[in-house]
């Protein structure tokens, strides 16, 4: 079965850092591209940031870009999001995903 289970969430001041990991179990991970979401409060679910299976490709929406990095790590199983210079508007649920399957998200609080 697969799954995708996240970590590191939790309470920053503005302009501070957090970082987030995503583990996955079941197929194999490296074979797979890989997604970050996040999801504030009344909000819908945004797109954060993409990363192929190779590490080669990646992608950020428009209000992360140089402030999050993406990366894996397919020895591990497991995904990173570098989050620095945070904001209160990144407050918000994370979540990991890849294809159907979704973690079940960690919680970023950014208090100002």
């Amino acid at each position: 079965q697969d799954q995708l289970a996240e970590s590191g969430g939790g309470l920053a001041q503005a302009g501070g850092s957090l970082r987030l990991s995503c583990i996955a179990s079941g197929r194999t991970f490296s074979g797979y591209h890989m997604v970050w979401y996040r999801q504030a409060p009344g909000k819908e679910r945004e797109f954060v940031a993409y990363i192929d299976w190779s590490g080669d490709n990646i992608s950020y929406s428009d209000s992360v870009k140089g402030r999050f990095t993406i990366s894996r790590d397919n020895d591990k199983n497991t995904m990173y999001l570098q989050m620095s210079s945070l904001k209160p508007e990144d407050t918000g649920v994370y979540y990991c995903n890849r294809g159907d399957v979704w973690g079940q998200g960690t919680q970023v609080t950014v208090s100002s």
